[in-house]
């Protein structure tokens, strides 16, 4: 019989014992610069104005996906700075888009 982690788990038993849950560290430099020269090199220009837009920001991720082009631009131009209403706290967000 094959021993997975199903199996070897106790009914009753919590689902995240001996996993990590909670805040997770905060990416590191060369992690961040690693994202993004591997988008670069995919060619995935939306994620990664999605990854920049996120550092830039510190938003949470539901936030970033519901942002809109017209949020960030104004015509054909790209704003400088850019203001956004959170979801979980309801308070607006300026930040500077670099």
């Amino acid at each position: 019989m094959d021993n997975t982690a199903s199996q070897t788990r106790r009914p009753g038993a919590p689902w995240n014992k001996c996993k990590l849950v909670g805040q997770k560290a905060p990416f590191k430099l060369k992690e961040v610069w690693a994202s993004r020269v591997w988008l670069q090199l995919e060619h995935r220009t939306k994620e990664l104005a999605l990854f920049d837009l996120g550092l830039d920001s510190k938003l949470r991720s539901c936030d970033l996906v519901k942002l809109r082009v017209r949020d960030i631009c104004h015509g054909d131009r790209v704003a400088s700075r850019a203001t956004v209403m959170q979801q979980k706290t309801s308070r607006p967000v300026q930040f500077e888009i670099t």
